[in-house]
């Protein structure tokens, strides 16, 4: 059955990836980004520029899937900045950007849509692996990856806080994925997961995964720790 699926950070990368797998689905898609050109000419996807920093364009994107559906299925909060500066050299408007996006915006976007989502409907919060406790950490990245770690937690608490009357909140931890964003911050670094088929697997837990999780933050890695 076609689902209502929004996702954030639909320009490029995973978020792209996942706005075009859910369309060839049959899913009615939302695709929330501060640039839509690459998504304009695609059958199946809506794309809103909205700035998820900015609660007023949060609320005008929000106004626009209202007057299209009266239920949203799935969230995939995807929208990230990833940030790779040795921590002395990061100002505290380096963290503000990177939380503003990573761990805001998310709350924005979430809190905007909770009124149409429903008690099987499924929050899926794109975490880090390095957002996790005792995984490998790798110098450079204390602003993102605190944020994630942020992201992380905070899905914990709001499927407690929702458990009673829904939506489902789970956090998918991601490793190394090849990525625009992975090859700005570490051009020398090859991932061994291309962005497709990490979309891949995020489709298919979005659309399962409240079924048999609730509150998870799950590990989407092959290293160890």
């Amino acid at each position: 059955m076609p689902k209502t699926i929004v996702v954030t950070g639909s320009s490029k990368g995973i978020g792209r990836e996942l706005a075009l797998q859910a369309a060839e689905k049959g899913h009615r898609v939302f695709a929330l980004s501060r640039n839509v050109t690459s998504l304009q000419a695609t059958s199946g996807v809506i794309p809103l520029q909205v700035d998820l920093s900015d609660t007023k364009s949060v609320q005008q994107a929000v106004n626009e899937i209202q007057s299209t559906t009266d239920t949203v299925d799935v969230l995939i909060n995807n929208a990230g900045i990833l940030l790779h500066k040795p921590f002395l050299e990061t100002t505290s408007e380096d963290f503000q950007m990177v939380f503003e996006t990573n761990v805001f915006g998310l709350v924005s976007i979430t809190q905007a849509l909770l009124p149409f989502m429903k008690v099987n409907s499924h929050v899926v919060n794109i975490s880090s692996m390095g957002g996790i406790g005792g995984s490998s950490k790798f110098a450079g990245l204390s602003a993102y990856s605190s944020s994630k770690g942020a992201v992380s937690i905070l899905t914990e608490l709001l499927a407690e806080e929702f458990k009673a009357t829904g939506p489902k909140f789970n956090a998918l931890a991601l490793g190394a994925v090849q990525t625009e964003m992975l090859t700005q911050a570490f051009p020398e670094f090859k991932a061994p997961i291309q962005a497709n088929e990490m979309a891949d697997y995020i489709l298919q837990f979005a659309l399962e995964g409240h079924r048999y999780f609730n509150g998870k933050v799950l590990p989407v890695s092959s290293s160890t720790p």
